[in-house]
C-alpha cells in the first residue's frame, strides 16, 4: 500500500478480512486507516463513486484494455508483417506461403493503395517548347531612334 500511496500521491489504506482470523487487518495502522476513511466520508457521495471500484470491475475493466491493447498490436503485427512481404517481393524474394485468404487481400489492398497514391503524384508528359531564336543583323535595331536622333555627347 505504501507503494500505491507514494505512487499516486494520495493517502490510502486498506482493511483485510480473513475467514481464517477473527480480527480485522488494517494497513498501515488503524489510527491512520480511521483517518483515511474520515476523509472519505466527507467528500459527496458522487465522488466518491466516482473513484470507487471493487475487484470484480476492476478486473473487468482492466480485462477490456487488455483486450483492446492486443487488438492493436495484432493490426499492427499484420501491417509490419506485410510490409515485410512486399519488401521482399521487390527484393526478389517472393515468400507468400503460410498466408491465408484475408492476408492475400490485406496485401492486394495495400499494394492498390500504393497504386493510388502513386498515380496521384503522378505529372503529365510535359513538352517541351524552344523558343525561335531572334536574328539580328546589329546593334542598330536594339537601339531606340531617339538615342540614335541625341548628340553623342548626350548619350
Amino acid at each position: 500500500m505504501s507503494e500505491l500511496s507514494t505512487l499516486c500521491g494520495i493517502n490510502a489504506c486498506a482493511i483485510m478480512y480473513s475467514p481464517y482470523e477473527s480480527q480485522l487487518e488494517v494497513w498501515p495502522s488503524p489510527i491512520e486507516g480511521q483517518q483515511v476513511l474520515s476523509k472519505f466520508r466527507m467528500i459527496l457521495e458522487m465522488e466518491q463513486r466516482k473513484n470507487m471500484v471493487n475487484q470484480e470491475s476492476f478486473l473487468s475493466q482492466r480485462t477490456v484494455k487488455v483486450v483492446e491493447q492486443l487488438k492493436k498490436h495484432c493490426k499492427d503485427n499484420q501491417e509490419k508483417e506485410m510490409t515485410l512481404v512486399m519488401f521482399n517481393n521487390i527484393c526478389g524474394k517472393w515468400v507468400i506461403h503460410g498466408f491465408n485468404f484475408r492476408d492475400i487481400n490485406d496485401l492486394n489492398e495495400k499494394i492498390s493503395n500504393i497504386d493510388k497514391r502513386m498515380d496521384a503524384f503522378a505529372l503529365p508528359l510535359m513538352t517541351m517548347v524552344m523558343p525561335k531564336a531572334m536574328s539580328r543583323t546589329g546593334i542598330e535595331d536594339i537601339v531606340q531612334s531617339d538615342v540614335n536622333n541625341m548628340d553623342p555627347m548626350k548619350r
